[in-house]
């Protein structure tokens, strides 16, 4: 027996009668051979993790715009913190950790540089629209391997889709991330205001504090806690409804302290320009676009989704220096100047 079904079996042995097991996948878009070793799920998260859109992630803003500071979250580390906490209730809970994993890893490789700001920016010059669930599919489909794509299977293609609020994915693996994912922000998001000097713990309201603890540390090992508490044997993944209506109010609270202030937005309307104005500017000058992008185009993809694609791309210090390049005087060289 390969490596790979002995693992498939011990999947059926061990995991809920809820979880997916490998074996069961819906499958890729094109097929192919099997791997001796790993299952389906594993080469998901191992295709992510060496894709280029991973690593870009590591200078891809999460709030703070290119903090000056080693310990602000990136959207690396934010993926990484959402790939842990799924993992720890996956884990409690009997579920599939490597579905889990790859979904994690996965679910942000179409955010775009400056984080949701540069989001919003291409959603408002983009006639299509721009989202960042639907465009980390379209990263793992299209974009990835020059155009090959990652052929991931549906239930991570849909885990990475439906990681958003309003969505809903079909596995309790893809649940699972999609409320880690939002744990882990309002976590670490809090943190960073902390360490950046917008909040403290004790600006956090006490009727909160009272549910959800004290300090960051507590606030997640609560929320952790009670979706595993309250999804043990069921056919979902949920909070206590005391819980989640904690958190309904600690977003709020989040958005009016933090993702809305002053201090923390005050550039912003910057990051917006230079995102509407590289889009703008490829638009008028399509021949500037790197060779892979143009066979996108070639391929039957319009001009807008391809430019879209390219500067939804970047990370934020590559957005910034394109922007010089293009649009900055450069120094005249001191051999031309006046002796």
């Amino acid at each position: 027996m390969l490596i790979r079904e002995q693992l498939e079996a011990m999947e059926k042995e061990n995991l809920s009668q809820y979880a997916t097991l490998s074996a069961n996948s819906r499958g890729r878009g094109r097929e192919e051979a099997q791997c001796d070793i790993r299952t389906v799920f594993q080469r998901d998260r191992d295709r992510i993790i060496h894709s280029k859109s991973f690593r870009r992630l590591k200078d891809k803003t999460q709030v703070f715009l290119t903090p000056e500071g080693d310990h602000y979250r990136t959207r690396l580390t934010h993926t990484l913190e959402v790939s842990q906490n799924a993992r720890t209730i996956a884990k409690a809970l009997r579920l599939n950790e490597d579905l889990v994993e790859a979904i994690a890893l996965g679910h942000d490789l179409g955010h775009t540089p400056f984080g949701h700001a540069g989001e919003r920016a291409l959603n408002e010059v983009c006639s299509m629209g721009f989202e960042h669930n639907v465009q980390s599919v379209r990263t793992v489909e299209i974009l990835e391997r020059d155009g090959q794509g990652l052929n991931l299977t549906k239930e991570v293609l849909d885990g990475i889709l439906n990681h958003q609020t309003s969505s809903m994915p079909f596995t309790l693996e893809g649940k699972v991330v999609r409320l880690s994912d939002k744990i882990a922000y309002i976590h670490h998001d809090m943190d960073d205001a902390i360490r950046g000097g917008i909040l403290t713990d004790d600006d956090v309201p006490a009727e909160i504090g009272r549910v959800l603890g004290f300090s960051t540390k507590e606030r997640l090992d609560h929320f952790i806690h009670d979706i595993v508490s309250n999804s043990q044997d069921k056919n979902d993944i949920v909070m206590s409804p005391e819980t989640a209506e904690a958190f309904k109010k600690m977003r709020q609270f989040m958005f009016r302290a933090v993702y809305q202030s002053p201090i923390a937005k005050a550039e912003e309307h910057k990051a917006e320009k230079l995102v509407q104005t590289l889009f703008h500017h490829y638009i008028k000058n399509s021949n500037e676009l790197p060779d892979e992008y143009k066979r996108l185009m070639e391929s039957g993809d319009s001009l807008e989704r391809v430019v879209c694609d390219y500067v939804g791309s970047m990370t934020d210090h590559y957005a910034i220096a394109m922007y010089e390049e293009i649009y900055i005087p450069k120094s005249w060289p001191v051999s031309h100047s006046y002796k």
